[in-house]
């Protein structure tokens, strides 16, 4: 039987290095596929302005661009609108040579991160995605800081401590989703003069206690759940008080992996300086993207993709220009 993860792969993949992009994006998108990326790349409607708009972009950029995939996984989604999804998690590497939607090339060797949720038709083909590529921290290897001030570690996401996220064969995908949905139904609930949640951590936590949280530019990645709470929780809150999440298209399960995505998942009111960027009182929304390990019944360790170009625009502040 073909595995449909693998043929995703393989497609996507040919995107970016085959000879011929137009063929490899007729083999691998319906005609009317939608895009829906970044800022300020935003929504892009069928196939020829997708090859048009992002994949000959990210091509004439990145000299020798091809994808290094750290994690695909497949499987049906549990949320409305349903249907057979793959998400994947990696980085397109290449020579950095061109502007990249406002991000100066450092002619150098850049890992450009990327967070995926394709959607795929009866015959196998995309017809739908939700794209994050991690600008600002390809603008920080271009030796640009997006923000004056950093939070947890900046450093290349790595893959599984186990290296079986490429199409895994192994564990229980309900198990893996439905562990994550227990911990995010914890995490939505806050004490707010603590920013302490039930049941993350300890005997009947959803976290290892020697977890892993690898975060996007700006935050930046922390090990066990006190670096989370300083390097991300506690400002994030302090900043969005109200914020709530968890409006998700997508949720998948597929072995020791889960994977979870809103467009966008959170809303909230900026009420804290956050990265340098002053309370404005405004009401934002958020691009979500989360990638989840599972080992012995906990959460291992958690890749995060969040559409920050998009979320500081609507404070105001443009961090591409």
């Amino acid at each position: 039987m073909t595995d449909f993860r693998a043929t995703t792969r393989t497609g996507l993949a040919s995107l970016l290095s085959a000879d011929d992009p137009a063929e490899a994006a007729e083999a691998i998108l319906t005609e009317y596929a939608q895009w829906d990326m970044m800022a300020p790349v935003n929504g892009i409607s069928g196939r020829q302005a997708i090859l048009n708009q992002a994949i000959l972009p990210l091509r004439a950029a990145l000299h020798g661009a091809h994808r290094r995939d750290e994690i695909v996984i497949g499987g049906d989604n549990i949320r409305a609108p349903g249907g057979r999804w793959v998400a994947t998690v990696g980085h397109i590497v290449g020579t950095h040579v061109g502007d990249l939607w406002g991000v100066a090339p450092s002619a150098r060797l850049a890992f450009l991160r990327y967070g995926e949720f394709h959607r795929l038709n009866g015959a196998g083909r995309i017809a739908e995605s939700r794209i994050i590529l991690d600008l600002p921290d390809l603008m920080r290897q271009a030796g640009r800081a997006a923000w004056p001030e950093l939070l947890g570690t900046e450093m290349l996401f790595p893959g599984p401590a186990t290296h079986d996220g490429v199409c895994p064969t192994t564990g229980d995908g309900t198990a893996s989703l439905d562990l994550v949905q227990r911990m995010l139904g914890d995490l939505h609930v806050y004490d707010p003069k603590t920013g302490a949640s039930r049941g993350q951590t300890g005997a009947d936590g959803t976290w290892a206690d020697d977890m892993l949280w690898y975060g996007p530019g700006g935050i930046g990645s922390n090990f066990r759940w006190d670096g989370f709470v300083r390097d991300h929780r506690t400002p994030f809150l302090r900043a969005f008080p109200d914020r709530k999440g968890g409006n998700h298209y997508c949720r998948i399960g597929d072995g020791n992996y889960a994977a979870v995505s809103g467009w966008p998942s959170m809303t909230m009111t900026h009420r804290g300086d956050y990265l340098g960027v002053p309370a404005t009182e405004r009401a934002l929304t958020l691009r979500v993207m989360d990638f989840y390990r599972c080992a012995n019944g906990r959460i291992a360790e958690n890749w995060v993709l969040l559409d920050y170009v998009d979320l500081f625009r609507q404070m105001g502040h443009d961090i591409l220009h």
